[in-house]
């Protein structure tokens, strides 16, 4: 009987596991940490930056839409608005923010790069 319960013992000893290691163990949510920056994280980053050079380029004479689907030309660039001519004698200022694209830059923009 002694024997047997020493056997017992010797057989649960060498049957037990080493414990995986802490990398293994965190190397799935690492993985996926990385997955969520190329996937969501960096195009987004990327995206406002293009849409802040936008904001930075737009002059009088652009042909624009705002993110609400105002058509219009800007008549006039602030430090943080624009005024955007949508009719005759039709202005509204709007944030710089707002304009979502450019659809023609200003004619001296392509008058310039012609030459």
């Amino acid at each position: 009987m002694v024997f047997s319960a020493t056997a017992l013992l010797l057989l649960e000893a060498a049957s037990a596991a080493p414990a995986p290691s802490p990398i293994t163990q965190f190397a799935p949510l690492i993985f996926i940490g990385v997955i969520f920056y190329f996937l969501l994280i960096r195009p987004q980053q990327k995206q406002r930056k293009e849409q802040q050079k936008l904001i930075e380029a737009l002059k009088t004479g652009d042909k624009v839409v705002t993110s609400s689907g105002i058509h219009g030309m800007i008549s006039n660039v602030k430090e943080r608005t624009v005024l955007l001519k949508v009719a005759d004698n039709v202005k509204i200022e709007i944030d710089k923010a707002a304009v979502a694209t450019v659809l023609a830059r200003s004619s001296e923009e392509s008058a310039g790069s012609a030459d």
